[in-house]
């Protein structure tokens, strides 16, 4: 069953987009289903069931922190993380190039912004993810270990299918103005299960899809 939600979740986003299998609360042996399906990117949210999933599991995984990550947790992933989505602070990114440093490795990372119309969410307003860019681009002598690769924004959570396709469209907007202004960004991280379609649509290049393919909880 996991290969075959693999497969058509592929088929619906085309091959340009990229799929993160969220395996959050996932027990290892789903994980290897998805594995040997040809799965090699997983995302987790939390750090400590990553580095556990990562010591466990094969290393040819590509492994995305996609959860809200506190500063003095950077050290245990720093050595093998691939990708951080959620980079929402210059005292973060900070942190990041110093363990980075540490690990003798070059970490990509994703800056998390603000779409949704919810408090809940985290993430850098428009002024803020400017400011934090020309400050990465003046100095950037003090960031040799980390690399700014994309952004990554979640949807507000509603049933509201034109708010939704909104929120994307503004991310977008953002993104390839940031690409104009001469900031190379490969990634658009946005889309979840229940808005992948949609932000495929709308100009996503990595998606984070978990229940769909694993099952609910």
């Amino acid at each position: 069953m996991i290969g075959a939600n693999i497969d058509k979740i592929k088929q619906e986003t085309g091959e340009n987009v990229k799929l993160v299998a969220v395996s959050k609360t996932k027990p290892v042996e789903l994980i290897m289903e998805a594995y040997n399906a040809g799965q090699l990117v997983f995302g987790e949210n939390k750090v400590q069931e990553m580095t556990e999933k990562y010591e466990l599991l094969p290393k040819d995984i590509e492994w995305h922190l996609i959860g809200h990550l506190q500063t003095n947790k950077v050290k245990y992933i720093a050595p093998f993380v691939h990708l951080i989505h959620s980079v929402d602070s210059l005292k973060l990114l900070n942190e990041i190039e110093k363990q980075a440093q540490k690990s003798n490795r070059v970490i990509s990372v994703l800056l998390q912004v603000f779409i949704a119309n919810e408090e809940t969410k985290f993430g850098l307003d428009e002024t803020e993810l400017n400011d934090l860019i020309n400050y990465v681009n003046a100095n950037t002598e003090q960031y040799k270990h980390v690399k700014i690769t994309g952004l990554m924004g979640m949807a507000s959570n509603t049933e509201n299918e034109t708010q939704i396709r909104n929120e994307f469209k503004k991310l977008k907007t953002i993104f390839e103005k940031l690409q104009t202004s001469n900031f190379k960004l490969q990634t658009l991280s946005m889309g979840m299960s229940h808005d992948y379609k949609i932000a495929a649509e709308e100009g996503s290049t990595m998606i984070r899809v978990g229940s769909l393919i694993f099952g609910e909880r």
